[in-house]
Formats: structure tokens, C-alpha cells, sequence
């Protein structure tokens, strides 16, 4: 563990809405008494994450912009449903993780039922079964939280591979379909 920070938790708020602000972090670490590298190390991730998301609504509104009121409608619409469908999504996940934990852990247990001197006897035989249906139950119960990490993954490695200094992909589709129909 480091030790502890010179400045309070609002004074390193404050130094970050100011460098979102455009004040430079050298000025800064002169009027706080802390090095340039300590406001850099803490404030630098968390300013680029939100530029990032600044920047994805700017394009998100841009492409809102291009359609009718009722396609904006329509989009917001949509992206409502989207949101409780991923919040739905998300539960049902952390259930299905939740159940192939528990199902995984009893049949764990049941291992310790098997007796090591005659694994085959119609005993340890019927706890083998009892066994392979828990963690066959428990895999199944972990298809939704796998495949919701696979997709979120894949979400995430877009996100960060943005095309720098072009138009958004959204914004370009929502003209291109735009040029087409007033043709």
C-alpha cells in the first residue's frame, strides 16, 4: 500500500475538472505542492475515459441530428429498450453465475462420497451420476454470464479501436442511408 495522498479526495477533483478545463497539469502541481507525474498518474486515465465518453455523445447527438423527430424518437426509443433488455441481461447473468457456483460447489462436496477403494461400486456409481447431472446443471447455468463476457469483450476491444480523426461509424451511416433516400 502507498502512502497516503497530500490532498484531499475534492482537491483531486478539482484538479481534474481543471484539467478537462484545459489548465495544464505542470500549473497545477505548482499551485497544489505535488509533483506533475502525481497528477498525471492519477488524473490522466480518468481524463481520457472522459473524453472518451464526451466524445461519444458528441457523435451520438451529431447522428440524432441527421434524423426527423420521429426517427429520434424512434432511436431513443430503441436505445431504452436496448438499455433494460442489457440490464435483464446482466441479472439473469449474475443469477446463472450465482447457481453454476452453488451447483459446481454441491457437486464438489459429493466427490468426498466416492470411496477410493471401489470407485466402481453401485454406491460411488450412483454419486458419479449424482455428479456429472450437478455439473452438467451448472455448465448450463453458465451460458448466459459466458456469453454475455464474450459479447461485452468484443464491445470493449471496438470501443477502444476507435478510427481516430474520422466520422463516428454511426454518424456515417446515418448519412450515407440519408444520401441514398434523397436521391
Amino acid at each position: 500500500m502507498g502512502r497516503p495522498s497530500k490532498l484531499t479526495d475534492a482537491q483531486w477533483e478539482a484538479i481534474g475538472k481543471r484539467i478537462l478545463a484545459g489548465e495544464s497539469a505542470a500549473a497545477l502541481a505548482r499551485e497544489f505542492g505535488v509533483s506533475k507525474a502525481a497528477i498525471s498518474a492519477r488524473v490522466s486515465k480518468r481524463h481520457q475515459a472522459v473524453k472518451s465518453v464526451a466524445n461519444q455523445i458528441v457523435e451520438t447527438e451529431r447522428a440524432l441530428s441527421f434524423l426527423n423527430v420521429s426517427e429520434q424518437m424512434a432511436a431513443r426509443s430503441l436505445a431504452d429498450d436496448l438499455k433494460a433488455i442489457s440490464e435483464h441481461l446482466a441479472g439473469a447473468a449474475r443469477f446463472g453465475a450465482a447457481t453454476a457456483h452453488r451447483l459446481s460447489g454441491i457437486a464438489h462436496a459429493e466427490i468426498g462420497k466416492i470411496d477410493d477403494a471401489e470407485p466402481l461400486s453401485k454406491k460411488s456409481v450412483v454419486t458419479l451420476a449424482g455428479i456429472s447431472t450437478l455439473t452438467k446443471m451448472a455448465n448450463e447455468a453458465s451460458e448466459i454470464p459466458r456469453d454475455l463476457l464474450r459479447a461485452n469483450k468484443e464491445q470493449i476491444e471496438r470501443l477502444n479501436n476507435p478510427e481516430k480523426g474520422k466520422i463516428g461509424s454511426i454518424t456515417r451511416r446515418i448519412i450515407d442511408a440519408k444520401v441514398v433516400t434523397s436521391k
